[in-house]
């Protein structure tokens, strides 16, 4: 059996997207598996009862539970570097430059962001419910969801003199500003908590990264927007396995539909050449020895066997018509090894091969 004809840009496509797909599949099916999770959490009021009900559980743990309480820190809180009277437990200042740069591609500048620095800071807090109960979070910069408030932005516009357009223009780079903010998890907000819920020695209630591995979540909305917002990313994440699977199967059909054609072509020509035998069976067989003719007499002899000769071997006798053009211009045997099923003189698709009978 053949080699399935795969060419190496075919190959690399489909490689790439089979290996793309199975990525975000990767992706999606944890995705899901979060989701599920959550579908199958439950969901607890936190109050003095909670305690009650965690001293009762085997191990004192409840493996995934979702709690809701607002923010509060155990010592001192953090503030903010730019806004007095902001004060919460978690702070993120960032510096990020913006610029453009030339798109050769495009012809045109597009927008280029680049963070230059970066830093979190955080203290410990609890989430305190009715009845001042509370839990202590812990590994809160593990979490995921959590999105905080941005309190501060401020653009810095850069400034260039002349040479320094000049230079922006022979590097391809034209820097814009430096963009400056700090976002916090302010003290009071109101934070939803997904994770491990366990009872310490000292009976202190504690929300902790789950030890199964499961997906840990902070999110300052409530339960159903978390719910809902896994819920779409991991709709996203299927719709982009099922578009790059689909562009692999494409890439399959194609070269499935090229192998299709070539198993065409040769059971053509496999047809033409039966059909050529039983021809050739049911007649008189030309001579197909040498053109020039072994016992010529004369040189007019000579010359009339060179035109009746093959003009693409030149050494047999012309023993076939072409059709549907009618040339007369080959032997079987180079017809056989034409690497397209065209006539050699007009180029036309061969469609039939019939033997030529010299009287």
């Amino acid at each position: 059996m053949e080699e399935f004809p795969l060419r190496t840009v075919e190959g690399l496509c489909l490689g790439t997207s089979l290996a793309v797909s199975g990525l975000f599949f990767y992706i999606y099916r944890k995705k899901r598996k979060s989701v599920d999770k959550l579908n199958e959490a439950p969901q607890f009021t936190l109050d003095g009862k909670l305690a009650e009900l965690l001293n009762v559980t085997p191990g004192k743990c409840l493996q995934y539970a979702v709690i809701e309480g607002a923010v509060h820190p155990v010592g001192e809180p953090l503030r903010s570097q730019f806004q007095e009277g902001n004060v919460g437990v978690m702070q993120k200042l960032m510096l990020r430059e913006h610029k453009l740069v030339w798109n050769n591609l495009a012809r045109t500048w597009t927008d280029s962001e680049r963070v230059l620095h970066q830093r979190v800071n955080a203290v410990p807090f609890n989430l305190v419910g009715s009845d001042k109960a509370c839990v202590r979070v812990l590994c809160p910069l593990e979490a995921s969801g959590l999105e905080m408030e941005i309190i501060h932005e401020k653009f810095h516009q850069a400034t260039y003199g002349f040479s320094d357009i000049i230079g922006q223009y022979l590097s391809g780079e034209k820097p814009k500003g430096q963009l400056e903010t700090e976002e916090m998890l302010k003290v009071g907000a109101t934070v939803t908590g997904v994770g491990e819920l366990i009872l310490d020695t000292d009976r202190v209630l504690k929300l902790r990264p789950p030890a199964d591995g499961s997906e840990y979540f902070l999110s300052t909305t409530d339960f159903d927007t978390l719910r809902l917002e896994q819920e779409s990313q991991a709709a996203v994440w299927r719709v982009l396995a099922s578009v790059f699977a689909l562009a692999g199967a494409a890439v399959l059909l194609w070269v499935g539909r090229r192998y299709y054609r070539s198993l065409r072509v040769r059971w053509d020509q496999e047809r033409l050449r039966r059909e050529y035998e039983s021809l050739v069976a049911g007649g008189t067989v030309p001579e197909t020895g040498s053109a020039t003719g072994a016992t010529a007499e004369g040189s007019g002899e000579q010359e009339t066997a060179l035109e009746n000769a093959c003009v693409i071997c030149l050494t047999q006798a012309r023993s076939c018509v072409l059709l549907d053009c009618g040339h007369v211009c080959c032997c079987y045997s180079c017809y056989q090894a034409l690497p397209q099923p065209t006539c050699p003189i007009c180029r036309q698709t061969i469609n039939r091969v019939v033997p030529l009978f010299q009287a």
